[in-house]
């Protein structure tokens, strides 16, 4: 049977297998399978490094028989088998349990690949029923031994059931049998790039004989991912800009000129430009597709809201989803202080939250579907089948990485080719931007409005300076004293404070031993706790916000603390954007650590966004000159948001930039990176662009036709923009 990208798994390799590596991987295809690429590779005649191998973790190690031993058991039949193996300097065991037997197979001198998890026995690390395979023995060595010892062994990415090893075999079957691999490059580019055929590079980078094989097929195969995925951000962009829609110009004397009339203020210049920019768009009859980025308080809603009103005055709607409650009814409330009194009965803004009660979102979908309602703020709740627009005209998707393609798409399929802006807070290195946010035109605000007091930030370093945890304490009932107010921000809302936590008189127990312990130290619960029990601020009014609790009162939480009936709001990240209280002063943001640096920059930017100074405190244990310390240092050290993603790209690399943790889906970058690889993608952007304007429907260039349609699925597409 000759095999393609598309051929189910089950086909090429058996129910068996292929239920494995659905599971294990959630692969499907062939081309599932053999994207699948080895994350490293090893020398059968050099050994892993003991010292480096992760306790508590799968690994996969190369390592060499030292001695195997069998002995009784003492409480009950059977034997155990110890098995020492080392790589010259470092040793470690093996344990099996009733399998004397194993010892013929693992003599000393004999080398192989072992698999397990790597746990502690008596201090020795230790391989407790590892899987393994045995390389061949000196005497059956083919002739060529040296080169033999030299040749790489792919180690793949694996799972408890599903050996690396037997990964490369399943791989090999499939390459055997594989038929014609589409290949994306064209002459010109292969010879210009030093590529191989897109079959010769997959057979070097799967089964290599020389370490300089694996190196050129990474190379072809990050230059073949760039393309495609940038022949699919930019086929995804002409299709939007090929489509028509209402233009919705703003009229002289109408809705936009009464609003900039009433302004108190004057717009900064890159507010101004941006907003030329979207006013373009709106008349241009295509739609819009734009992203909009900028510092925390740089004028995004604002922006915004002037194209809504462009909008509304071609008596068309506009939606905002927004992804929490807290925000999106920060923004309604926000828009309709904006507006006025005037504006605002004219355009009847209408808040649509999942927690409304029945009678309500009853009401609210009246006054949207009948179209009296021009401005539509709400959450998933917009998305629902209930909700219905007259004439839906524009979208605004705030905090995109939030929501994914789908979602957005969702909300334009509910009008006639809707204008759509993406509105984020996080900023985004360049990179990523073109990787990520391809299809979008991008707009960047980088000035700030004038009047505002600005922050000041210190890293508060318990580990190393346990008194200064009372000193945050005492620093936010200073600035309370003052007329202000305070967030304190955990990392969860109930943490066991028997173990770990804060005391009631506000010290910090003894930093937990044991490596293990990986939760939050610092619990919203625990925390009001202590803070209502302690010296310095025992006669705060303090309230506790988390996503536990009811919308409604989430809600009633937020507003009493905007209108300065609570000094210190004690919450997690729900706060984390659009809540705009211009007298809070202070932010503490405990176990900082857990943070990343752009969620860190945005909790600091909740403060200071008046002419109160602001003050934010990052609390950590972690020590000095570790990873997680040098995030916070980074943070402390910087205002600039746009220069804190890129340092942020650096520290965290672009694995957990564009990968699972924030996707909540399979990234499609196999080998590509961001960083390392963003000159290539520079020039991957400008070849798909030529090839594009040159043959549209790609019908000279069947390979990246076939790529495009075999590795671009719309999960994927998905999963990227949801970072």
């Amino acid at each position: 049977m000759v095999l393609t990208f598309e051929t189910p798994l089950a086909e090429a390799l058996g129910d068996g297998p292929a239920k494995q590596l659905a599971r294990g991987f959630e692969m499907a295809t062939v081309g599932d399978l053999l994207g699948h690429y080895p994350r490293r590779y090893a020398e059968r005649g050099k050994l892993t490094p003991i010292a480096e191998i992760p306790v508590g973790e799968q690994a996969t190690i190369i390592a060499q028989v030292i001695s195997a031993q069998s002995r009784p058991m003492r409480n009950r039949r059977g034997t155990i088998l110890s098995v020492e193996i080392g790589d010259g300097t470092d040793t470690m065991s093996l344990t099996f349990f009733g399998q004397a037997w194993r010892a013929q197979e693992l003599l000393p001198g004999r080398r192989g690949i072992f698999s397990g998890k790597v746990g502690m026995y008596r201090d020795v690390v230790q391989f407790s029923h590892p899987e393994y395979e045995m390389f061949v023995d000196d005497e059956e060595q083919p002739d060529d031994a040296e080169d033999w010892a030299d040749t790489p062994v792919p180690l793949y990415s694996a799972t408890s059931t599903v050996r690396s090893w037997e990964i490369a075999k399943f791989v090999g079957q499939a390459l055997d049998d594989l038929g014609d691999v589409p290949d994306p490059a064209s002459d010109e580019l292969r010879a210009a790039q030093k590529l191989l055929p897109a079959r010769e590079a997959l057979e070097r980078i799967h089964r290599p004989r020389r370490e300089s094989d694996y190196r050129v097929a990474r190379h072809t195969l990050r230059v073949h991912e760039a393309l495609v995925m940038q022949t699919a951000l930019l086929q995804q962009r002409r299709v939007v800009s090929a489509l028509e829609t209402a233009p919705r110009p703003a009229a002289p004397g109408g809705l936009l000129e009464r609003f900039d009339a009433a302004m108190p203020f004057t717009l900064t210049a890159d507010q101004q430009t941006v907003g030329d920019e979207i006013a373009r768009d709106l008349v241009s009859g295509s739609p819009m597709n734009r992203l909009v980025q900028g510092e925390v308080g740089s004028g995004k809603t604002l922006v915004a809201l002037r194209a809504m009103l462009q909008v509304a005055e071609s008596a068309a709607q506009s939606a905002l989803i927004a992804p929490t409650e807290v925000l999106a009814g920060q923004h309604l409330r926000s828009i309709t202080k904006m507006l006025g009194p005037d504006l605002a009965a004219e355009l009847l803004p209408t808040l649509i939250t999942g927690q409304m009660t029945t009678s309500e979102r009853r009401r609210a979908a009246l006054r949207v579907a009948s179209g009296q309602a021009r401005i539509v703020v709400g959450t998933h709740a917009l998305l629902s089948d209930k909700t219905t627009f007259a004439e839906l005209g524009f979208v605004v998707v705030d905090e995109q990485h939030r929501f994914g393609v789908e979602q957005r798409e969702a909300l334009r399929a509910k009008g006639d080719n809707p204008h759509v802006l993406v509105l984020t807070a996080t900023p985004i290195p360049r990179t990523v931007a073109m990787t990520v946010f391809g299809d979008l035109d991008v707009s960047t605000i980088r000035t700030m409005p004038s009047g505002r007091a600005g922050i000041s930030t210190f890293v508060a370093p318990i580990a190393e300076k346990p008194g200064w945890f009372s000193r945050v304490w005492q620093r936010t009932a200073e600035e309370v004293a003052q007329g202000r107010q305070a967030f304190v921000v955990c990392a969860a809302i109930d943490t066991d404070e028997s173990s770990t936590g804060p005391k009631e008189d506000g010290s910090v127990l003894d930093a937990p031993q044991d490596d293990d312990q990986k939760g939050p130290r610092f619990g919203v619960v625990q925390v009001a706790r202590m803070l209502a029990q302690q010296e310095a601020t025992r006669d705060l009014r303090i309230a506790m916000l988390h996503g536990r609790l009811p919308g409604e009162e989430k809600d009633a939480i937020m507003q009493a603390f905007a209108r300065g009936e609570i000094d210190v709001l004690v919450a997690t990240t729900v706060i984390e954007v659009g809540v705009d209280v211009p007298n809070a002063s202070t932010m503490v943001i405990l176990d900082a650590d857990r943070f990343g640096v752009s969620q860190l920059h945005q909790l600091r930017g909740r403060v200071g966004r008046g002419s109160v100074p602001g003050l934010c405190l990052l609390v950590t244990e972690a020590l000095e000159h570790s990873d997680a310390r040098e995030r916070v240092e980074a943070v402390a050290a910087t205002l600039d948001g746009f220069e804190l993603a890129e340092v942020d790209l650096e520290l965290r690399g672009e694995g957990d930039v564009l990968g699972d943790a924030q996707s909540g889906g399979r990234s499609s970058l196999r080998v590509l990176r961001v960083v390392k690889d963003a000159k290539l993608i520079q020039e991957a952007r400008v070849v798909a662009q030529g090839i594009l304007d040159e043959d549209p429907t790609l019908e000279r260039h069947p390979g990246l036709a076939e790529l495009l349609a075999a590795r671009v699925s719309s999960d994927e597409l998905a999963a990227l923009r949801k970072n």
